[in-house]
């Protein structure tokens, strides 16, 4: 007796699954300039090579003969696929069914991501389009209860698997409609978060409950577009459209491993000289201390060409956060930027610090600091941000670090703050630009000469003949000479002094990750 009538059953319902809330659903997202989550599946992976879990999972509607009448697929897709040739689990909401506020099967298949990328310790990529739980549970239709959407007691928190992930593979999560509750938490628990401006809001809460709530009248984009987020800091980075979104997850994964139990690999193509030398790094800093100067193109200039890639920027500005290569091997680059409070550490800049060392040490890239820090921002709004709090979790993710550091001082290092910039046995260059000291120029002469200055005829003319004498006895040569860093080098030969570096430290480093390895 032939199983032809199973199959066929089978195929009904895979074919059903693919055709998601169903044509004229699907013509809706299209209008809205959105793509469905199997066409976003299908953009961002190799070609034909998602493989889908749980296709059939869903609600099959049958007849008084058990014959199929209808099959209502899950709104959650999920399965695995190659990107750029590399394995990682892929999943999202299906917003042509309820707005992509779960299903019961939905629901399953999304808790389920975490342990199946946990399962082959894959990156694991999240479409994230949906608003939570519905008022009305799984039910709540006509005259039938709600069905509580809740874990039973004895099951274990969804939270437990998205805390796990984090510690064990790459994480990205894309906002790519509007997000709230469950998913809104997912896109947080991520390594790296990315949203497409005008199309994506990400909200606790959105504007009806809001302003049941509070009596505020926003708009989603008002309570939690890219123009919000982005100086949150709850997303890292935001594009103008779904390609570009693509494009830029894919240049993310690019830099790390698949999991914490391997090393970041090389890019295939090298082409840029290790010993390259940009002849404008030889007066890139000014020498009258208050100008300011561009960090990012020496970032640019010392890492290998076009390779640079920031994450997070218009969060913590005065703090600049981002992968980068060094002769093909990945880094992570983490600088002052002089634009912004002078460089100095806010609250917000010693969080985003502190994210960005961890996220490197989780996944084994060496830090690259270069370094300008004038200290802790001061003042009472600094303080009422505690400052001090955030700026010191920050020193203490600094010390636990095991990666290495190689930290380039091209101009201040003052204060407490800068302790943050030197991991454990870091290996410590300055330019002649360097300076040191336990406070400014500026504020230690306000301090110290207080009275001089105070019984000066013109105490502001007496304050700067102080810090010009003072400034001119400053020089270059003391704390090399004292072996307080390893050299003092010419500015142009950063890169090439970081690449030799690179090929020292990053043996250890392997050699390190592999006997974990093997010790577990």
């Amino acid at each position: 007796m032939s199983w032809e009538t199973e199959v066929q059953g089978i195929q009904a319902r895979q074919k059903a699954a693919q055709e998601l809330g169903g044509e004229e659903a699907i013509q809706r997202q299209h209008g809205h300039g959105r793509l469905t989550i199997r066409e976003r599946i299908d953009e961002l992976s190799d070609s034909q090579s998602f493989r889908e879990e749980g296709p059939m999972a869903g609600y099959g509607e049958l007849d008084e003969e058990g014959a199929l009448i209808k099959f209502t697929p899950g709104n959650y897709i999920l399965g695995t696929a190659h990107i750029d040739g590399r394995p990682c689990v892929v999943g999202g909401e299906d917003f042509t069914q309820r707005g992509g506020s779960p299903t019961p099967a939905g629901l399953r298949k999304s808790v389920y991501a975490e342990d199946l990328s946990l399962r082959y310790r894959l990156p694991l990529i999240r479409f994230l389009e949906g608003g939570g739980g519905s008022v009305v549970g799984t039910g709540g239709k006509g005259n039938r209860p709600s069905q509580p959407m809740g874990d039973p007691v004895f099951s274990r928190s969804r939270f437990k698997s998205i805390a796990d992930v984090l510690q064990n593979v790459p994480v990205v999560s894309a906002a790519m409609g509007a997000v709230a509750g469950l998913p809104a938490a997912r896109l947080a628990a991520s390594h790296f978060s990315i949203m497409v401006r005008g199309q994506s809001q990400v909200l606790v809460a959105g504007p009806a409950v809001v302003e049941r709530a509070t009596g505020e009248k926003l708009t989603k984009e008002e309570l939690g577009g890219a123009a919000v987020h982005l100086k949150s800091g709850v997303v890292d980075n935001a594009v103008e459209t779904e390609a570009e979104l693509m494009q830029e997850v894919r240049r993310f994964l690019s830099y790390l491993p698949r999991n914490t139990r391997e090393m970041p690999p090389r890019a295939e193509d090298v082409n840029d000289d290790p010993q390259r030398a940009d002849e404008f790094l030889i007066d890139v800093i000014p020498r009258e201390r208050r100008k300011v100067y561009k960090m990012r193109k020496i970032i640019e200039a010392v890492v290998d060409q076009g390779s640079f890639f920031e994450m997070t920027r218009y969060y913590g500005r005065s703090q600049i956060t981002g992968l980068a290569r060094l002769n093909g091997w990945p880094v992570g680059i983490w600088a002052n930027d002089p634009h912004f409070y002078a460089g100095s550490m806010t609250a917000d800049g010693a969080q985003k610090a502190r994210r960005f060392i961890q996220f490197c040490d989780t996944f084994h890239l060496p830090i690259i600091a270069l370094v300008d820090e004038p200290g802790f921002m001061i003042g009472s709004a600094s303080e009422k941000a505690a400052t001090i709090r955030y700026g010191v979790d920050t020193i203490c993710a600094t010390v636990n670090s095991c990666v290495p550091w190689a930290s380039v001082i091209v101009r201040k290092t003052f204060g407490v703050a800068a302790a943050a910039h030197f991991g454990p046995q870091a290996e410590v260059y300055a330019w002649p630009s360097a300076e040191a000291g336990t406070l400014p120029l500026e504020g230690g002469v306000a301090v110290a000469f207080r009275k001089e200055i105070e019984a000066a005829p013109d105490p502001e003319a007496k304050r700067r003949e102080i810090e010009e004498k003072l400034a001119s006895r400053r020089n270059p040569y003391a704390r090399a000479e004292a072996f307080g860093i390893h050299d003092l080098i010419d500015p142009r030969q950063t890169r090439s002094t970081l690449c030799e570096w690179l090929e020292l430290a990053r043996p250890v480093l392997e050699e390190n990750v592999l006997g974990q390895r093997r010790d577990s």
